[in-house]
């Protein structure tokens, strides 16, 4: 297993980072010592402690604000330990550390000393075997889209000791995995599949025709990285004797270029990017045989998509799911080998009249007959249990949605999950058993709760926090959710939070064009209802993605205590389409996105417009990706409600964007150009009011800079004035660097302008 970062954030571990003088330490000193000077220094702090102003480069450049988490978590197999990540005298190690806190943490490894090229390894995460004996050291990390990446990997035995790399003519790989039984690792190196045996040292290539933007073996394609969430393409079989894969054929996949300016010449990237309505990779599943029996195809009839694929734990049953082209009909097949021939057989099967989503809430028991899944066949996202032999049973009811499988314990019987029980703001953990009949609740079930469990299900990392309080790591017993001990309180950040007048987040309902809407609002600390405020709406409002959660806000929520501290009110609704309030509410958008969403934003801005203490002649709309495309829309659609809009990122029509995202909500272009004509920004130009600001990153693999280019083709057609900002080679993220500072420092800058 990988080791996590339970940080919240998108930096791996700021455990260095330095903690802040602690105000009960200096009260304890000052029982101690009450000296004049001591005295008068209390008194300055005190006075100064909520004087200091938020800045951008508090937020994006010194990185103030970021959270601690737990680095390196890892449930070990024994139930009784896990592993915690700390760095030492410049090298890295791994701790065990028991859960019952009676013990003392062991170290287990180190990096120290271990060299590579005449050079010491820095250490990217860790993987263990099934039996924990021995590593697998991923270093040099590169990223390579969201979610892939390429690294060159090492093995370590923990009791020889012998440390030598994965494979040194084959470099870098990608997605190393241990066989359960430890004695090979399978890789990809070039859109290949290899696996090497550590006895013999011998390294086998599975695949020979990989190549790039031609044909992927074991991992996957863009879009299925990006829409799937879904990188690993092969899996060991329980004995260790068979490896199944995927290869995506990706010929007659349309080429899209990035360009690049960091030379004489800009240097052009091309890969394979499907778009709305044109031809996906041909994708397969294939069983390989370690011994000597080779490859076999699996016939698995008329499909379009493989989302999912997974062994189970005991028995050779590979479980994988089909899905069609309008995602709306799914297959759950079986594959097993009998007589040396692998057969494949559909067990289970789903029709939506919308689109069915793929996720990872799928189990496979060791029974061999049953695995548990989620679905939405009620209206409500909830678990079932499926047996192979096609029949069904439904485990949690109620009118709330099921957010994400945690894990079974198959012993006790007991299935922990996430869940929305108390509205969609709220995030609890849940637990109930296989009957479907004994519900318990393991955490608060108001604010947000997340939780990483321990090999054998007795206990779990909870991390919790809400809108208001940053993140609190908690070990927790998995019987009753009883806090055995803190881990990480981020009291530094709670300390260096106090020295701020801040704004109090508050979570609200407001009213939209068809009902009241989840939203929250931020108001200056020193609110005056008397007087009239400007507000800045922060949105997102796409299928799949909450903006109102009672959680942490991370980077973001400092940024509108920013804006509050300048005087503006901040808020945050999430309109039609989006998560946690039933299928109905979430698929209402199918076939129109954008059109009930800015229905709803506009009529948000509307209500808020008649709330005495805001200025209804001064609101603002800013988003990013799916915000930066509902900022265009409100911003030309709108009517003039808004006077200022900032577009990050934004599509412009989904015509530009990839199939699997956009046909999943709109079908194809041929058989539905209404919805994608009348909802998209760039044929509404000449309705555009107020201030708008495009900015994008020219390297963005995601949204892509087209986007924009066509969105500026159409305003200068019509005559219409805008503002532009491109960020050369950055990608959606636009990061790196001192970019995120200057990003947020060039947005503030335009607000304080123009709203």
């Amino acid at each position: 297993m990988p080791f996590v970062y339970l940080s919240g954030t998108d930096l791996k571990d700021f455990n260095n980072f330095g903690d802040m003088f602690d105000k009960h330490t200096f009260l304890l000193i000052m029982k101690k010592r009450t000296s004049l000077a001591g005295i008068v220094c209390f008194l300055l702090l005190s006075f100064t402690a909520h004087t200091q102003e938020i800045t951008v480069e508090k937020i994006w450049s010194q990185y103030q604000f970021i959270t601690r988490g737990v680095p390196g978590f890892n449930g070990m197999n024994d139930g009784l330990h896990y592993t915690q990540v700390k760095q030492e005298n410049g090298h890295t190690v791994i701790l065990r550390e028991p859960y019952s806190g009676k013990e003392k943490s062991m170290e287990i490894f180190s990096t120290e000393g271990l060299m590579a090229n005449d050079m010491p390894i820095e250490m990217d995460e860790f993987y263990f075997n099934n039996d924990e004996s021995k590593l697998l050291i991923a270093t040099e990390t590169t990223p390579v889209y969201r979610r892939s990446y390429r690294a060159i990997f090492y093995l370590y035995d923990l009791k020889t000791k012998k440390f030598q790399p994965l494979d040194e003519q084959h470099q870098p790989q990608t997605l190393a995995e241990y066989s359960p039984d430890g004695t090979k690792v399978a890789y990809v190196h070039k859109n290949n599949l290899y696996y090497k045996d550590i006895a013999s040292g011998k390294v086998t290539q599975v695949t020979s025709d990989g190549e790039f933007n031609q044909v992927i073996n074991g991992t996957t394609d863009w879009v299925y990285e990006e829409e799937f969430a879904i990188t690993k393409g092969f899996g060991w079989s329980p004995d260790s004797k068979h490896i199944s894969f995927l290869k995506f054929n990706e010929s007659e996949v349309r080429d899209y270029t990035l360009t690049y300016y960091q030379d004489l010449y800009p240097d052009l990237y091309t890969f394979k990017y499907p778009k709305a309505g044109e031809d996906n990779s041909k994708v397969s599943c294939h069983i390989y045989t370690l011994d000597g029996a080779g490859t076999q195809q699996i016939d698995l009839g008329e499909y379009e998509y493989i989302p999912r694929l997974k062994w189970s734990a005991k028995e050779n049953n590979l479980v994988l799911q089909t899905l069609n082209r309008h995602q709306n009909h799914v297959k759950y097949h079986l594959v097993k080998r009998e007589n040396g021939t692998w057969s494949d057989r559909v067990f289970y099967e789903e029709e939506d009249r919308a689109y069915i989503d793929i996720d990872d809430n799928l189990l496979i028991l060791s029974d061999g007959k049953t695995i548990l899944r989620t679905s939405e066949k009620d209206g409500r996202n909830h678990i079932y249990a499926l047996g192979f032999d096609g029949k069904i049973r439904q485990l949690t009811q109620g009118e709330w949605d099921v957010i994400e499988f945690l894990g079974i314990d198959e012993q006790s019987g007991q299935v922990y999950y996430t869940a929305a029980v108390k509205g969609a703001v709220h995030k609890g953990i849940y637990a109930i058993d296989l009957q479907g009949k004994k519900t318990k609740a393991l955490s608060s079930e108001e604010g947000y709760n997340e939780a990483t469990f321990s090999n054998g299900m007795k206990y779990f990392i909870k991390s919790y926090s809400n809108a208001n309080t940053p993140p609190v790591y908690t070990l927790c017993d998995a019987k009753n959710g009883k806090e055995i001990r803190v881990l990480e309180d981020n009291a530094a950040l709670v300390k260096r939070l106090s020295e701020y007048k801040l704004g109090r987040k508050e979570l609200i309902q407001v009213k939209g064009a068809e009902g009241m809407l989840n939203a929250w609002i931020l108001k200056p600390a020193n609110f005056d209802a008397s007087k009239k405020y400007p507000v800045y709406i922060n949105i997102y409002g796409g299928p799949g993605s909450n903006m109102v959660a009672d959680r942490w806000g991370g980077m973001d929520y400092m940024y509108h205590q920013l804006l509050a501290q300048k005087g503006y009110i901040v808020v945050s609704v999430d309109p039609r389409g989006t998560m946690y309030r039933g299928a109905a509410f979430k698929k209402s958008t199918y076939m129109q996105l954008g059109k009930l969403e800015t229905e709803d934003f506009v009529a948000v801005a509307k209500e808020l417009g008649t709330w005495d203490y805001i200025d209804k002649e001064r609101i603002g709309i800013q988003g990013w990706s799916y915000g930066g495309f509902m900022t265009s829309l409100a911003m030309t659609k709108g009517n003039g409600v808004f006077k200022m809009g900032i577009a990050v990122a934004p599509v412009t029509n989904w015509r530009y964007y990839d199939n699997i995202y956009t046909e999943r909500f709109m079908r194809t272009p041929e058989e539905n150009p209404d919805g994608y004509d009348r909802n998209s920004p760039i044929n509404f130009v000449e309705d555009l009011q107020g201030k708008y600001l495009l900015i994008h990153g020219s390297g963005d693999d995601n949204v892509h800079y087209q986007n924009t280019m066509e969105m500026i083709t159409a305003l200068v057609a019509a005559d219409k004035q805008f503002d532009l900002f491109i960020y050369p080679n950055k990608n959606h993220g636009i990061y790196g660097g001192n970019t995120r500072n200057h990003l947020f420092t060039m947005m503030l800058n335009y607000t304080l302008e123009n709203l």
